[in-house]
């Protein structure tokens, strides 16, 4: 049912390239169950588009919030929005 399945993009700023955030990102989303993306930007942030569950997607905002060890989140934008199942897996863009 898509009543179950929900949707955020976050855009991530902070020291969040070069230091394994989009890798450790796909990681959580793999193992919480999330599909979507994540990718760099050209102005140094990174940006995620999540589906899954409201649960799931709020435990992967959280990690988000912090990212792997040697990031610095500096803030995270996030908006949920009403999800487009167009997703089967989570991947890395480039």
């Amino acid at each position: 049912m898509t009543n179950d399945i929900h949707r955020i993009h976050a855009i991530i700023h902070g020291i969040v390239q070069g230091v394994g955030f989009r890798y450790h990102t796909q990681v959580m989303a793999q193992r919480l169950g999330a599909v979507g993306w994540v990718r760099n930007l050209p102005d140094g942030t990174v940006e995620v588009v999540a589906e899954g569950s409201k649960k799931t997607l709020e435990q992967l905002a959280d990690f988000l919030q912090h990212g792997p060890p040697h990031a610095v989140v500096r803030k995270v934008d996030l908006r949920w929005s009403e999800p487009t199942l167009e997703y089967d897996q989570f991947t890395v863009k480039r």
